[in-house]
């Protein structure tokens, strides 16, 4: 079976769907208490919610938009499901996060970190939208790639707040743990994984056959 071909593609869903299924319920309540980022700013919650609501839609449907083996099985999806990553799911979320970012309690080093990586996610993503549209398969692609890796990286994000977290409990002062963690994690969760991502990219060959070109890669 072909689609079995990519062995990462079962374990990325899974670990996706569990994030989103233990992140997203408490921003479904309308409950402003249940937020697990609180901020005294009116705004900030109804704009994290959209954050969150349009960033899981993201971060479901940009599982599907890389996997090769649906990509070149069901073409007239893929572009489907690819408006729906932009237009429902990046755009949204990127704009609310833009504000929401700034607006973090938790410091300046992680609001630059946040603002940064919404602009970059907005960025990536519409240079993304544009190179398919222009049937530029090899560069929509690589932005696709860059702007996936953005989209997930609110998991890495967690998994860098737990390590530091390990390192640093009882080496910092507890008022201000949650801003030094933050700090390294927003920052360690995007940075490292584009670098990856890009090191990765560069290391690949130039060309691919144009077969495979067409078979993996639709117009949105």
């Amino acid at each position: 079976m072909t689609w079995l071909r990519k062995p990462w593609v079962g374990p990325l869903a899974f670990v996706v769907v569990a994030f989103v299924a233990f992140s997203l319920p408490p921003y479904l309540t309308g409950d402003r208490v249940q937020a697990r980022v609180q901020s005294d700013w009116g705004p900030h919650y109804p704009l994290l919610v959209v954050h969150v609501v349009c960033g899981a839609v993201a971060i479901l449907t940009c599982v599907v938009q890389i996997w090769p083996w649906f990509r070149g099985r069901f073409p007239a999806w893929h572009r489907r499901i690819g408006r729906v990553y932009v237009w429902g799911g990046v755009l949204p979320s990127g704009l609310a996060g833009l504000v929401v970012g700034w607006m973090t309690p938790f410091g300046p080093v992680a609001a630059v970190s946040n603002v940064m990586l919404a602009l970059l996610w907005l960025l990536f993503t519409s240079l993304a939208w544009r190179a398919a549209r222009r049937r530029q398969f090899r560069d929509h692609r690589k932005w696709m790639i860059r702007s996936f890796v953005l989209t997930v990286s609110i998991i890495t994000n967690r998994i860098w707040g737990v390590l530091a977290f390990l390192f640093l409990a009882g080496s910092v002062p507890e008022e201000e743990l949650p801003n030094t963690i933050a700090g390294i994690s927003t920052w360690t969760g995007w940075v490292v994984p584009l670098l990856v991502s890009q090191w990765w990219l560069e290391r690949r060959p130039a060309q691919r056959p144009a077969a495979v070109e067409q078979r993996e890669t639709v117009p949105v």
